[in-house]
């Protein structure tokens, strides 16, 4: 029978950053991976963008981890030459019936301490001169970084500190015993032992918690699959900074970002599906152009192209507030030794170091 301290579930960017804080507290660690990639989720499936943490109830989870793990993001990124940019972003009221709902997210993010720069319109038109709205927020702090390449740093370190990474290895049964988890991988009996395990499953997560014998079903939260979709733009868009909407309900909105070569994006929409798939319906290209040209006008027909999607991992459905990040463990479900993120969508990314050390410090 195989032992180790503890076994991540899960090989996305916050899997990697637990397994790598596990590490280096000196915790013995394996990473189960059930791809045969890492990432391959929502990790490499989203905006790459660090946000600053304007949108998010103040107290919660999402609020606190994002901001604090902005900061140490940064810092990583600097520490470790991940290429990143700070390039901000406006988060624009396209008509001046929306400049109420601009002024509650300002209101928010001062909760959450995060600095805002409100500008009318003649002043968000100073920064971006292709821009139509009737106000916006300039939020300084939010940036971009190469998401595969932070991954990378996040298995180096984890690797020198000993954690292993096992690929291929789907968790098929979890077994509660005394003081110790039995995991079993790819249907084969349970025998590798662990003292810990994290559900870092990202979308799968209430899923790989269903196969943990005995454990109550109460503290399992459904899974809603939210599928974002985004479109590239065929050229170069007029823009330095990334162009928000108003958030919808759901999503940030369709909204304009920008890669670490300047290349525009534009997504990811909301579309809620029944199972997890990638394909990307060229025919909703028209909610795209429509929604885009509510702030870029001048958008030419023909300029997108299908690019790619993800599947977020909500735990809360159509019409519903969204819900905080959920970090479960023993005093809550009671299954010593386990603990299930649940919930872990946008900011996950950005909250990703913060999250780890919240997760790790839960372990007893």
């Amino acid at each position: 029978m195989d032992a180790v301290d503890a076994v991540v579930i899960g090989a996305g960017v916050v899997g990697l950053a637990v397994a790598r804080e596990l590490g280096s507290r000196g915790h013995d660690t394996l990473i189960l991976e059930a791809d045969s990639r890492i990432g391959s989720g929502a990790s490499s499936r989203n905006s790459e963008v660090i946000h600053a943490g304007l949108y998010y109830r103040p107290g919660s989870l999402k609020a606190r981890l994002c901001v604090a793990g902005r900061e140490r993001l940064y810092e990583f990124c600097r520490e470790r030459g991940i290429a990143h940019r700070r390039c901000g972003k406006l988060v624009v009221a396209a008509e001046e019936a929306q400049l109420p709902a601009l002024a509650q997210i300002a209101a928010t993010a001062r909760a959450n301490g995060v600095g805002l720069e409100p500008l009318d319109r003649t002043a968000a038109l100073a920064l971006e001169p292709a821009l139509s709205c009737a106000g916006a927020l300039h939020s300084p702090l939010t940036g971009i970084l190469d998401s595969h390449a932070y991954m990378l740093a996040l298995l180096a370190d984890a690797e020198s500190c000993g954690a292993t990474l096992a690929c291929g290895s789907r968790v098929t049964r979890v077994v509660p015993e005394d003081r110790a988890l039995l995991v079993g991988v790819n249907g084969a009996d349970p025998t590798l032992r662990a003292q810990t395990v994290v559900n870092c499953a990202g979308v799968a997560a209430p899923e790989v918690a269903r196969l943990v014998e005995g454990f109550p079903s109460r503290h399992i939260p459904l899974a809603y699959f939210a599928k974002g979709s985004y479109f590239t733009l065929s050229g170069s868009a007029p823009f330095q900074r990334l162009i928000y909407p108003l958030p919808i309900p759901g999503g940030l909105g369709i909204h304009l970002t920008l890669d670490l070569a300047g290349r525009a994006r534009f997504g990811p929409d909301v579309q809620w599906v029944d199972a997890c798939e990638y394909s990307v319906d060229s025919g909703r290209g028209d909610a795209f152009y429509a929604a885009v040209r509510r702030f870029w006008p001048g958008l030419s027909d023909g300029a997108l192209q299908p690019g790619y999607a993800g599947i977020r991992a909500n735990i809360s459905g159509p019409g519903a507030p969204a819900a905080d990040f959920r970090i479960d463990d023993a005093t809550t479900h009671g299954v010593g030794g386990l603990i299930n993120l649940f919930g872990i969508d946008s900011p996950g990314l950005t909250a990703s170091l913060a999250l780890a050390s919240e997760a790790v410090s839960r372990i007893r």
